[in-house]
């Protein structure tokens, strides 16, 4: 039996996630570690880990820096084995591995696109553009917060 969980309304309409908000300047930045996942692996768990493996190597260098590391996956994977998912590439797995990672974006102020070629970090790039976020290709671009 599934229980339905709701989340309470927003109730500061001014609490956006912009790049160029006042205090976004101030405090640490959400940042989204986009890179392969699923992308070179042919399905093998083996390589899937791998490539997880080095999204969340980024991590703490980015937590070095101030901010607060997230990696898609962290989000997703729960999602879609609370709905079914059996394995990576399911349908229940595409059904919600690319709309998690969007709404995820709606909360992020970065995005750190890591070396490699996939799909979902192309797309999370393009709509961190769009939405006017900052992207970095090196953990180096971040703003340095530690003394903040």
């Amino acid at each position: 039996m599934m229980t339905e969980h709701t989340a309470p309304a927003a109730t500061d309409p001014s609490s956006t996630n912009t790049a160029t908000t006042a205090t976004t300047a101030t405090r640490p930045l959400l940042v989204l570690i986009a890179g392969p996942y699923m992308s070179g692996t042919n399905g093998d768990p083996a390589l899937i880990a791998r490539n997880r493996q080095r999204l969340e190597s980024f991590a703490l260098p980015i937590y070095a820096r101030g901010h607060l590391p997230l990696v898609g996956e962290w989000m997703a994977l729960p999602i879609i084995e609370s709905a079914g998912g059996r394995e990576h590439g399911d349908a229940v797995f595409n059904q919600y591995q690319y709309p998690v990672a969007r709404r995820l974006l709606e909360r992020c102020d970065a995005v750190l696109r890591i070396p490699g070629e996939s799909k979902g970090a192309d797309m999370d790039v393009a709509h961190a553009r769009e939405m006017g976020l900052r992207v970095c290709f090196d953990v180096g671009e971040l703003p340095d917060r530690t003394a903040a």
